[in-house]
């Protein structure tokens, strides 16, 4: 009986330990995932550009702000034969006239500047770094949905006949996301999407310039960007929580109780 007992206390105590794990394993965790993070640091960055071409038409396409005086980048072919251009930013808000400042002429890519102070703006890293498989968030306004996250991978690096690099990205796009930024997990641009593989059975095969393009250009326009400020440096460990600090205890307990220390051992 006594034998019994033992057995049964060891096995309670067992339950009742990995109970309490449970606990404390299982508490709702309070970090955002990566795309949460990208799309609430970036997207009031991210603009609508409203364009009038010279037959009269009208065009909407994607750029995303680059300095806070208002240096906004977008697809070449945005800007092209337009003879009017302002800004929607995300918050509804409407800007004075948007005029191009810079074009590439090897890549799809432009530069619009507008009259402005205190934007928030994205950061712009080299893409030489990277790579096929990694992950991506797109923010742009595709069909004119303004703000529209979407996720996906830089599917494969293509080199073109005359040596320029184009990203292959699964991440779905459509007319009017033109010039949406492409970001890497740590929320920088390192892509500038531009253009979809023709058919109506073709499902993500999409292309983005590489910032390394862009970077040239805003260089050669004689602009400089903002560094990326650091993150601010480390503060001393907060106390756990009461609740955690109780479990934890309770946990050394329990764990003491199934496996005593032997008295000769120190």
């Amino acid at each position: 009986m006594g034998l019994f007992k033992l057995l049964y206390n060891q096995s309670m105590r067992k339950q009742i330990a990995w109970f309490c794990l449970l606990l404390v394993c299982t508490a709702p965790a309070s970090a955002e995932n990566d795309h949460v993070k990208i799309a609430r640091q970036n997207s009031p960055a991210v603009v609508t550009i409203n364009s009038v071409k010279d037959d009269g038409s009208t065009f909407t396409g994607t750029g995303f702000i680059l300095t806070p005086d208002g240096l906004i980048a977008t697809s070449r072919h945005v800007v092209d034969k337009m003879i009017y251009m302002n800004i929607t930013f995300s918050n509804g808000a409407v800007s004075g006239e948007a005029v191009p400042v810079a074009a590439a002429g090897n890549v799809d890519l432009a530069l619009l500047k507008i009259h402005a102070q205190n934007l928030p703006i994205v950061h712009v890293t080299d893409s030489s770094s990277v790579r096929p498989g990694q992950p991506i968030t797109v923010i742009g306004n595709p069909r004119r949905l303004q703000n529209t996250i979407s996720s996906g991978l830089i599917s494969q690096i293509r080199q073109k006949a005359d040596g320029i690099l184009w990203h292959q990205i699964s991440a779905p796009i459509s007319p009017s996301s033109s010039g949406s930024p492409v970001f890497n997990a740590d929320g920088e641009v390192i892509s500038v999407a531009f253009a979809s593989y023709p058919g109506e059975n073709n499902q993500n095969l999409n292309f983005s310039v590489p910032s390394t393009y862009l970077l040239e250009l805003v260089h050669k326009a004689g602009y400089t960007l903002p560094e990326k400020e650091l993150p601010p440096a480390a503060l001393p460990e907060k106390p756990p929580h009461p609740v955690v600090a109780y479990l934890q205890r309770c946990w050394q307990i329990l764990m003491s109780l199934i496996h005593p220390q032997d008295p000769s051992q120190k």
